[in-house]
């Protein structure tokens, strides 16, 4: 575990400094927030909503200890455009809903079993590929919405380019805003913005909630994704806690943050929005201000819900042309893909085994091809049918060469 100097040691007595330091952190995780139910189709205030109570929630599960903001999902865009196509965005709902559920289940289980249990069920050979699929498989929308305005886009994704390799400092956190904030600039400069929804909406007003309808069949859809998010997770909690200095997987134990984690996801379906995650943003800004006071990010929680409720920042949101959001696409599905790659280098998975071959070649073939089963009602496709191939595979296959 790495050490870093304490961030405690860094004076935040002042109330108005927390304030500061707080909505500093916010919009390092803005831009992925926001980009999540604008991919998706919904509106934005939602996302901010539940982020910022899903955010309390998991301080109030995890006694106040651990420095972590949940903002939207990157993991869940492909799945929720797709399932949102077979069972209507309402019916996926539910199922987003049990995937809180099912994190719950896994933190039971890592409570009575330990964490081996997990590893040993979902290896780097299964996450790896999994994770590869999530990024690939909406790489054509991602073209689709750039090419309505190829030089907005490229100039937004040279934009995110240049800020990941070659910015310092905080700015190095937000390459989506920053992006975002180019591209929608040079949209200015070409009168391609339509300014009018912001001049009609309210300047106070509750985001636009939608209410979840069972739907047994995106439950079913949904669940085997949950299996990279909660993987994540667990390694973001060794990361934040290699940031502080502290042991968050005993203290206040891996259980509760993978609880709170599921039941802030559960409680933004139920309202509409996406399902939330540990933000890697804000664990590199805490390394950065070497400031990890959870005092600080329930501040940033809070701000977030004062901004969903701010009507006009919604519909400026909404204002952001495609190609804009297609620029950003382009750069941030092909890095989910290369996370999954980089899950099976960091974990030494030797390719000269053929069960690995079969495995991952499986994943990758059964995900991206768009394969399905199905029996009456009963249908498994996609991320998630690619996800239980891999989990029985790496089960059934002898371990020996």
């Amino acid at each position: 575990m790495v050490s870093i100097q304490k961030s405690n040691s860094t004076d935040l007595s002042n109330p108005m400094k927390r304030i500061v330091v707080g909505i500093q952190f916010l919009f390092v995780a803005f831009g992925a927030t926001v980009l999540v139910p604008l991919l998706i189709d919904i509106d934005p205030s939602i996302a901010l909503f539940t982020a910022g109570v899903g955010t309390l929630i998991f301080h109030f599960i995890t006694k106040g200890k651990v420095p972590v903001f949940l903002g939207s999902s990157f993991a869940f865009i492909a799945p929720i455009v797709a399932a949102t196509k077979l069972y209507g965005y309402a019916g996926t709902l539910s199922g987003l809903i049990a995937v809180g559920l099912v994190y719950g289940l896994v933190s039971t289980i890592i409570k009575l079993w330990g964490i081996k249990i997990i590893s040993k069920i979902f290896p780097p050979v299964v996450i790896g590929p999994v994770i590869m699929i999530i990024g690939l498989s909406l790489a054509s929308v991602g073209v689709d919405m750039a090419k309505t305005n190829w030089l907005i886009a490229v100039s937004v994704l040279l934009t995110a380019v240049i800020i990941v390799i070659y910015s310092k400092g905080l700015l190095k956190l937000i390459p989506i805003f920053v992006g975002i904030i180019v591209g929608y600039a040079i949209s200015l400069f070409a009168g391609i913005i339509d300014f009018s929804p912001v001049q009609k909406a309210e300047w106070f007003v509750l985001p636009n909630f939608i209410t979840p309808e069972f739907n047994w069949r995106a439950i079913v859809y949904m669940i085997p994704v949950a299996i990279a998010p909660i993987i994540e997770h667990i390694g973001d909690m060794y990361a934040i806690g290699g940031v502080a200095d502290k042991d968050f997987v005993k203290e206040p134990g891996l259980h509760r943050t993978l609880l709170g984690d599921g039941i802030a996801t559960s409680f933004a379906g139920f309202l509409g929005g996406p399902p939330n995650t540990t933000y890697s943003e804000v664990t590199g800004a805490i390394a950065l201000t070497k400031i990890a006071d959870p005092r600080v990010i329930r501040i940033a929680a809070i701000t977030a819900i004062i901004f969903s409720l701010i009507g006009k920042i919604s519909a400026v949101l909404k204002t952001i042309p495609a190609a804009v959001l297609g620029g950003i696409m382009l750069l941030l599905f092909g890095m989910i893909a290369s996370i999954g790659i980089k899950t099976l280098i960091d974990a030494k998975t030797d390719f000269s085994i053929t069960r690995n071959q079969v495995i991952v070649s499986i994943i990758l073939t059964v995900g991206i091809g768009g394969a399905s089963i199905s029996y009456g009602n009963f249908s498994l496709a996609g991320i998630g049918l690619a996800s239980l191939a891999g989990v029985l595979l790496n089960l059934i296959l002898p371990k020996t060469k």
